[in-house]
This record gives structure tokens, sequence and C-alpha cells, in this order.
């Protein structure tokens, strides 16, 4: 049986591409994208989806102390019946009544290896910084902001001769291998 897989995102959505083109090439063979979900109108994210004749959805704006935004897109996602959601590039911070309705079955990548570098711009953070070593983590979502534990991890070395701009791109690379193999190891395990 396929684990159900609903995808949440605000951006260009390189990772949900990713996670597309893995189920697409067979990788992701115990789980199916049953859903996207946007709060951003025109984001890339939805396009992707779109362009690959999955499910998708604008919920518009999601506030998390916001009951009403809660129950909108807890509804709206349950449609799909999701065995897990997975956050690529969600740029909100999701309410404990959210995380509880799906069972905490919520997982995030993240641009740093956390528990460094939580929050926005994780990438520019550990640039800042001056580490040698970044790179991503996916994570169980909970309420406490890149908080929740760690699944996997894969790092990035900072070479001298990198900039910002060829860090946040060796980053991402990284994040479109790391993202898939995660879901396909956890739909797996389901499995079981």
């Amino acid at each position: 049986m396929n684990m159900r897989i609903v995808v949440l995102g605000s951006g260009q959505g390189t990772n949900c591409e990713a996670l597309i083109n893995a189920q697409k090439s067979g990788t992701l063979a115990s789980a199916k994208i049953v859903g996207v979900y946007s709060d951003q109108q025109n984001s890339g994210i939805l396009k992707i989806a779109q362009d690959s004749e999955i499910h998708q959805i604008c919920l518009g704006p999601y506030n998390a102390a916001n009951h009403t935004d809660n129950k909108r897109w807890i509804e709206g996602i349950k449609e799909c019946k999701p065995d897990l959601l997975v956050l690529a590039g969600f740029m909100k911070i999701l309410s404990g009544e959210f995380i509880q309705a799906f069972n905490a079955r919520i997982i995030n990548i993240h641009p740093s290896l956390l528990p460094s570098f939580r929050g926005k711009n994780g990438i520019k953070q550990a640039w800042d910084e001056g580490v040698k070593i970044t790179g991503c983590t996916v994570h169980w979502v909970t309420p406490d902001l890149d908080s929740g534990k760690i699944i996997a991890q894969a790092p990035v070395r900072i070479m001298p001769s990198d900039t910002l701009e060829s860090v946040t791109a060796k980053v991402h690379a990284v994040e479109h291998m790391l993202l898939p193999f995660v879901v396909a190891e956890l739909s797996l395990l389901s499995d079981e």
C-alpha cells in the first residue's frame, strides 16, 4: 500500500519537484504524492504540481494563532487522507492544533545542520557565522521552531572560493537528494 503524501510549500517548489521526480523515477515506490498545498496563490510549487497533474490548491493565508485558519487548512488537507505531510519551503510555523490533527506525522526540510541556525535564512546565518560545514536537516515537526527529532542530515562543505550564492546552490542540491531519500525510507518503514 502506498503512503499518501501531502506537500506544503510557499515558494518556488524545488523540493516538491525533487519529490515528484523521485516518484516518477520509481524511487518513491511505496509513496504517492496526493496533494500540494500553498499559502501563496502564485507560488511555483502549485505550478509544479499542476504541470505533473497532482491535486493542488492555495488555501489562503495561514496564521497558527488563528483558529479559523487552522480549521480551514486542516479540513482542506484531510480531504486528501494523508499519511504524511512534508513541509518543503512552507514558511509558516504550525500550531499544536494543526500538528495533532495529523498525529504529528509531519516532516520538514531545513537548510542547516540543526540544531544550529534555526528559523529563516539558515544558509545565510551559517555563512555569516563563518562555519566551514553546513548542510540540511529533515526533522519531525513540533510546535517549537526547527526543534523536532532529527531524521537525517547531509553536510555541505563551504570552500574558500564559495560565495553565499554558491553555498545556497549546494545546500539546495543536497536537499533535493536528502528529502526524497527520507520520504522513501519512511514509506518503506510504514509498510512493515
